[in-house]
């Protein structure tokens, strides 16, 4: 099938529009949020240490790091760093598992048409003109691997596993006498549940989930088991929004709590 870029219907300088509302306030906001975020995910996953608190017998691993597959707080699947790892790169357990997350989260349907109009313009709302003549839409070079999304969703599927097994071990803690591990609720431990929950939430709501268990089928009648599916994850989709939202703010929190326990600046409130 061919395909041909189109010129835009109506021509508009940049940013030039007669809407007199504040349009610019919702890109604006986005920018700032999102911005935000990438650059202290950035700045925590290049730290490589604190990301672990263990005071008072906790165990808070902050999701940023989860799985720690290699590292130094003693729970790594395979041991601290490895010999094998490059001297000269940067080294932070954070490098081995945030890519799955990340391309998630940067190929997720909603955050295109998000971070499309706050970074690129494209376009900065509607109505307003945007920097650019024609439209090439995502079938070309490079918007065209946002179409991998779909295979990030496994992923990100096995993510919520491994957070949620994070979330019940939180509320273990460590006997110091006995050395026996026993049930208990933290502040961190209630953090960390919460974080399970929102991810749950935006990650079980996903678009391409939907189509998954029920969006390829024609007639989902004869599909009882796989219409209920459907129907679960549509509910969480209509508000995908919102759950990708309160998901980014609360686990860049989760690890910031994390973070400045394991720094001594902050003590864990121990409930039970």
């Amino acid at each position: 099938m061919s395909r041909q870029d189109l010129s835009l219907p109506q021509q508009r300088r940049f940013g030039q529009t007669s809407r007199p509302d504040w349009w610019w306030l919702q890109p604006l906001v986005v920018f700032l949020g999102l911005g935000a975020f990438v650059v202290y995910s950035t700045w925590a996953a290049f730290q490589g240490i604190n990301y672990f608190y263990g005071g008072g017998g906790a165990h808070y691993l902050s999701p940023f790091y989860s799985p720690e597959i290699y590292g130094d707080s003693g729970h790594a699947w395979f041991g601290p760093k490895p010999g094998w790892y490059p001297e000269w790169l940067p080294w932070s357990p954070a490098f081995f598992i945030l890519w799955a997350p990340g391309g998630f989260r940067l190929t997720c349907y909603y955050y295109r048409g998000a971070y499309y109009k706050s970074f690129w313009a494209d376009p900065l709302n509607c109505g307003v003109g945007e920097p650019r003549k024609c439209y090439r839409g995502e079938h070309s070079m490079p918007l065209i691997l946002q179409n991998v999304h779909r295979y990030f969703l496994f992923f990100a599927l096995l993510f919520i596993v491994v957070l949620a097994y994070d979330a019940v071990w939180a509320f273990m803690f460590t006997n110091p006498e006995t050395g026996h591990n026993q049930f208990g609720i933290g502040l961190g431990s209630l953090i960390l549940t919460a974080n399970v929950i929102f991810l749950g939430g935006y990650t079980l709501g996903c678009h391409s989930l939907r189509h998954i268990v029920g969006g390829c089928l024609d007639r989902m009648s004869r599909k009882p088991i796989r219409r209920k599916a459907w129907d679960c994850v549509s509910c969480l989709n209509r508000k995908h929004m919102l759950w990708a939202w309160m998901s980014l703010f609360w686990v860049g929190f989760t690890d910031f709590y994390v973070r400045m326990c394991a720094s001594g600046y902050w003590t864990d409130w121990r409930i039970l």
